[in-house]
């Protein structure tokens, strides 16, 4: 099975209602897919291909509270007219139930241009996040704003919504906290923009742009405290790693973390040694994975980057499992997964090693 490059993220490793990690790759024909044999593993099945004729390589994959995963993407399909074939461009998605099952059946959400086909060609990739009310998918418009819809809890799907917003870039980044309240960041030309729910469910509200020339497809998001998400991306004139700071919506402001490197950050929050931590992990310029620890909520303090394992493609993704160890996967140029898990009989942050699956 030949694993696609594609526009990097990092959201593509998960824990299902089982408790077991399942990694997700676009592939030829559709999508590769990796599971756990078990809780904590060590073992893994896979690649097995997902099909997914004419899928865009580019997937954002996000989990509800009852450990449903949603694969959202664009496909694009030929069809034959009169005048000679088309492209058909929309926005589809396919839910996986269980760990290792296969997923529902590709259906189409439409692009905010309808049966303009011309400028639904035009659309971003997608973004996708759960809050408390359900599922919701933002793309990059034809004109450069941003569009959204929401599928309820029944499954229904609300109309496409425009958001505002110009110059918007590839990958935008969405997170959601333990409350129910989600987030959205896009880079821009000349800014990042940004939206927030003020409750959970509730509509989402523009805030002020933060003056930044970010690089594309370098956003991320993810909760830090209970009530509060952290927001990264990349300058793009020195592929430094910034962060929105924690300021008044009067004066948004970004920060740097000094770190050189490409593509978006993995993130998660959890505990190490009985402190409450924000995990990075990126893809170095020298091509290896990098990791760093700093305090949640203070991520412009500390953080000691240290590379590890081989060289490999687009991004990497950080997951707890069901033993609660921070693990790391990546891409192997090769196409194959590799995996790095948390050595919990050290302290702090020691990865053992590398296995590739």
């Amino acid at each position: 099975m030949a694993v696609r490059t594609a526009t990097p993220v990092t959201g593509w490793l998960l824990r299902g209602r089982d408790g077991r990690l399942t990694a997700y790759a676009p592939a030829e024909g559709g999508v590769a897919r990796w599971t756990e044999t078990r809780p904590g593993g060590p073992g893994w099945t896979g690649p097995e291909l997902l099909p997914a004729p004419g899928l865009d390589p580019h997937l954002s994959i996000a989990r509800n509270d009852q450990g449903y995963m949603y694969l959202v993407g664009v496909r694009r399909r030929t069809v034959p007219g009169d005048e000679g074939d088309w492209t058909a461009t929309e926005v589809v998605y396919a839910t996986q139930l269980q760990s290792g099952r296969p997923v529902t059946n590709w259906r189409s959400i439409g692009t905010p241009h309808g049966q303009d086909w011309d400028r639904a060609a035009q659309i971003g990739a997608p973004t996708a996040v759960v809050d408390s009310a359900g599922l919701h998918v933002f793309v990059r418009n034809a004109g450069g704003g941003v569009c959204g819809r929401q599928m309820d809890a029944r499954g229904i799907w609300g109309p496409w919504t425009d958001l505002k917003g110009s110059h918007v870039l590839d990958g935008m980044a969405a997170a959601v906290t333990s409350t129910g309240r989600a987030e959205l960041l896009a880079p821009a030309a000349e800014f990042v923009l940004r939206w927030q729910q003020d409750e959970p469910g509730g509509a989402f509200r523009r805030l002020r742009n933060i003056p930044a020339k970010p690089a594309a497809a370098t956003a991320a998001s993810v909760a830090t405290a209970d009530d509060r998400i952290t927001h990264f991306w990349r300058e793009a004139a020195d592929s430094a790693l910034h962060t929105a700071l924690p300021a008044a919506d009067d004066e948004p402001a970004g920060a740097s973390l000094g770190a050189v490197g490409t593509g978006p950050v993995a993130a998660l929050r959890t505990v190490l040694d009985g402190h409450d931590c924000t995990v990075l992990a990126q893809r170095a310029l020298s091509g290896l994975p990098a990791v760093a620890v700093f305090p949640s909520g203070d991520e412009t303090v500390g953080g000691q980057w240290s590379e590890t394992g081989e060289d490999f493609a687009g991004a990497p993704a950080l997951a707890v499992d069901a033993l609660g160890r921070v693990t790391l996967a990546v891409l192997g140029a090769d196409g194959h997964l590799r995996v790095a898990r948390q050595q919990t009989d050290e302290p702090g942050l020691a990865l053992g090693d590398w296995v590739r699956v």
